[in-house]
């Protein structure tokens, strides 16, 4: 592989023949030098050099990307037919617009003739209309909006002319179904246009050679360029007035905390790992500005007018703080921004330094952030986070073979496009790095899906997606084009509905302000305030489709629930956790009050080893309860849940329910675990995977997603928007009719695989059962111990369908066959106890929406 090191230096000013005069002096007017890598990307260009790109925030990798177009289109002929020139793919919207603000500066500044566009899912219609047939010379796109282009029959020769391919932010890209869909979406464009030059941008990316493979078509990896960075980011935990709370994940503790740092610097950027959590912290933030200062929320569910007016505000200075998602962690350059606020563990090391990044945009100034961990055992991991950040070490997912569904959708998108011949389009797939080894046996399955839905669903007509010709597959009907263009994409959403705010009860016109989840709306009734868009608003009804809602006064409003945003914790960071934990002379650095928490566990209790595994059984109010210290992050616990639940069963333990963190589980049951023998055994996945997984609910969510990225199933239908209920109902049916009629059906098979690996994480369960399975420690305690509070606090219960449901059942029976007195001592009591507790436990926790019920 061709590497090159290129260091930030300034250039001695030499003037290289690859960059025309006039954007020389146009960089010497704003008194700035090119810099020896983005002179070196000009280069790279001109060999037709594929390359990666990595620099520190606020390097100019950006501009590094563009500078050799911008060179390029500068020399064109002004009257020349105007092409398709440059290629631009954020993972984010709010990315591109930045993006276009910045270029147009240059172009307009030195009167290029050069047009720039912009097409999202933000873009208006008839903007979208006009660049399908008058294509701009520089392009800035999303995957999904790139994929749509690449379905039209035009795509051919609209993609003709392309020159450079920039992947801006590509260690978003480089895992994950998005990432295989965008590969497979490169691979298409290397048909079409053969000699464009590919560019991959990023800040932050853990195995640098894997992603220059990626990048480049398969065996022809890209070169790679690294700019050493000098100055080091300052991150710092915050120092709370009052405590850090035992357990939960609320940040109203450090409210006023977080304010006065607002009012310390000119803008900032508060970020939390959910748009729920935007919204409430944005109203907590409210109730205690008195100060009036500007304050915004901003998360991808607002509408496109609130998210870019509060973008042009931040950029104007005329913001000092906002409350964002992920939606603003990427490349977003706002040089007045001087400081970062997390609020709640990072759980992840470059996840991290990516949201840091966005303060102090600049290579020669230092990003400050502000970590604000919402129990001890957050405090940990920022501290781990904190100390992985100054050694220089990054994290991030495994590089992993591509995705089978996707290539299904993509099968469908290049057969909308023109006539697909089978041979053609397995070397398209296959020189996508990750689809390099994709076998014929499985891309024939795959066809076969994509022509008639398999054996079991062939007399079905609405599964017949494609039809053979003469000059290869082609789409079947007009219709079945239109409903894949309409679900194009990775992301498997719940239906969502338009929030219309209404000035007042009698106003019968509004404006629509963005997107709530329609299983949010389900539980709402007249009358009811939820938060949203930064402001209180009273639920007045359903009508054409949007929820019509009106200013109401500040109260406890409901928060909406929006499906995603939960993010998996890092294996380095959950392994700096437990040794951390495991080693009390690593505990200086943390807080007083922390440090105490964890040597009053010692003192209780015990502590997980560093290679080993702790186990807690004690009685809480009516229940057993048995909390299993894994630190092995949440899908091996949501697995381990299921599996020791099913033993429990077999016990006859009688298991209730049980909970997941990204750091234990915990299992209520009406009977005491008083040893671990014949419960947590090595040979666990092998003797209860096999028959649980088939008829788990988890392998029917599996399929659900996959079954809608392959077109199985759709989100969205011409004039209506598909409920999850509906989707549901569909792909459950349709799971049971293969299981039953064609077991071996492709679906099926990647379904098993996709619930092995990203839902349950079964390799890294093995291991750790391997690891575990002779250094368990078993505790039976009083109560819980200061360890297990963060897990028994955690919502979000998993209920366990048997013999506990069944004794519950039969005990109200009893119960109110007797008198309503002795009910309520007894039963009804416990009941309204835990009740109580649950409700004490939300409201410490900011979960689910007031109202809803206990699991139990």
């Amino acid at each position: 592989m061709h590497v090159m090191t290129a260091h930030p230096d300034i250039s001695s000013g030499m003037i290289s023949p690859a960059i025309p005069r006039r954007i020389e002096d146009w960089f010497a007017a704003q008194d700035w030098s090119i810099r020896d890598y983005q002179r070196d990307m000009v280069g790279q260009f001109g060999r037709g050099q594929d390359t990666l790109l990595i620099a520190p925030t606020g390097g100019g990798k950006t501009l590094a990307g563009f500078l050799p177009s911008l060179c390029d289109l500068a020399e064109k002929d002004p009257n020349a037919p105007r092409a398709l020139h440059t290629l631009y793919i954020s993972p984010l919207r709010a990315l591109t617009n930045d993006i276009e603000r910045n270029l147009m500066r240059p172009v307009g500044d030195l009167d290029l003739p050069i047009e720039i566009g912009v097409r999202t899912g933000d873009t208006k219609s008839y903007q979208r209309k006009k660049q399908q047939t008058k294509p701009p010379d520089i392009l800035l796109t999303t995957p999904e909006s790139l994929m749509l282009l690449l379905s039209y029959e035009t795509a051919p020769d609209y993609f003709a002319s392309l020159k450079c391919v920039v992947i801006d932010e590509m260690h978003s890209f480089t895992t994950g179904k998005r990432g295989d869909f965008t590969a497979l979406a490169l691979a298409r464009l290397k048909t079409l246009a053969p000699d464009h030059v590919r560019f991959g941008l990023s800040a932050t990316i853990a195995a640098p050679d894997k992603a220059a493979e990626w990048l480049g078509p398969t065996g022809a990896p890209a070169a790679l360029i690294e700019v050493a960075g000098h100055t080091p980011p300052e991150v710092t935990i915050i120092k709370p007035e009052g405590r850090f709370p035992l357990g939960g994940h609320s940040s109203r503790f450090a409210v006023r905390d977080i304010y006065k740092i607002i009012r310390e610097h000119q803008t900032t950027i508060v970020f939390v790992n959910t748009r729920a959590q935007a919204e409430l912290l944005f109203q907590q933030m409210w109730d205690v500005n008195d100060d009036g200062l500007p304050i915004g929320v901003y998360h991808g569910s607002l509408s496109r007018d609130r998210r870019q007016k509060t973008e042009s505000l931040i950029s104007a200075g005329k913001m000092r703080a906002v409350i964002s998602t992920s939606a603003l962690e990427m490349g977003i350059d706002w040089g007045n921004v001087d400081a970062i606020i997390q609020v709640g563990a990072p759980k992840g090391v470059s996840r991290l330094l990516q949201r840091i990044g966005r303060s102090n945009h600049r290579i020669d100034e230092a990003s400050k952030a502000i970590l604000v961990p919402t129990n001890p055992l957050e405090v940990v991991e920022c501290d781990v986070a904190i100390k992985a950040i100054a050694d220089g070490h990054r994290d991030g997912e495994a590089y992993g073979p591509g995705a089978m569904d996707v290539v299904v959708q993509y099968i469908v998108n290049r057969a909308c496009s023109g006539p697909l011949k089978k041979r053609e389009a397995l070397t398209e797939i296959r020189s996508a790095w990750p689809y390099r080894h994709i076998t014929k046996a499985d891309f024939d399955a795959i066809l076969s899906f994509a022509v008639d839905g398999g054996y079991a669903l062939k007399s079905y007509e609405r599964f017949k997606r494609l039809k053979a010709t003469s000059r290869g597959y082609t789409i079947a009907t007009i219709p079945q084009a239109r409903r894949h263009r309409m679900n194009i994409g990775t992301i498997v959403e719940y239906a969502k509905l338009k929030v219309r705010r209404i000035p007042s009860p009698k106003s019968k016109r509004g404006r629509v302000i963005g997107e709530i989840e329609e299983r949010f709306v389900m539980h709402l009734n007249p009358g009811d305030t939820f938060a949203f868009a930064g402001e209180t608003l009273r639920y007045q009804g359903i009508r054409d489709m949007a929820v019509e809602a009106v200013p109401a006064k500040r109260a406890r409003p409901k928060i909406p629930a929006f499906a995603g945003g939960m993010m998996p914790l890092s294996s380095y960071l959950a392994e700096g956790v437990r040794a951390v934990i495991s080693d009390p002379t690593r505990w200086h650095r943390l807080p007083d009050q922390v440090e105490h928490w964890l040597t009053l566990q010692s003192l209780f209790s015990d502590l997980p080893g560093r290679d080993g595994l702790l186990v807690e059984s004690f009685f809480d109010r009516d229940d057993h309860v048995l909390v299993v210290h894994t630190f092995e992050g949440r899908k091996v616990n949501n697995a381990l849940g299921f599996l020791l639940t099913k033993r429990m069963e077999a016990l006859r333990l009688a298991p209730i329910n049980f909970t997941i963190t990204d750091y234990a589980l915990t299992i209520t049951s009406l009977e005491p675990v008083n040893t671990l023998t014949g419960l947590l055994d090595a040979d666990i996945l092998e003797t209860e995977l096999d028959d649980w997984i088939v008829n788990s609910p988890m392998i029917k969510r599996s399929f659900r997603k996959i079954a809608t990225i392959a077109g199985l199933t759709e989100q969205r239908l011409p004039g209506q928007q598909r409920t999850m209920k509906q989707v549901t109902f569909s792909t459950d049916l349709i799971y049971d009719v293969l299981l039953k009629y064609e077991p071996d059906h492709i679906l099926l098979r990647i379904a098993r695989e996709e619930a092995e690996k990203d839902l349950l994480d079964i390799d890294r369960l093995r291991g750790f059962l391997t690891q575990v399975a002779q250094t368990t420690v078993f505790r039976t305690l009083p109560h819980a111990s200061p360890l297990s509070i963060p897990a028994m606090m955690q919502i979000g219960k998993e209920r366990v369908l048997g013999e506990a449901e069944q004794r519950m059942i039969s005990q109200v029976g009893q119960a109110s066959a007797g008198s309503l007195q002795d009910y309520m001592n007894g039963v009804g009591h416990s009941l309204l106890e835990q009740v109580k507790d649950y409700v004490d436990r939300r409201d410490t926790t900011d979960g689910p929406a007031r109202g809803s019920a206990p699991s139990r």
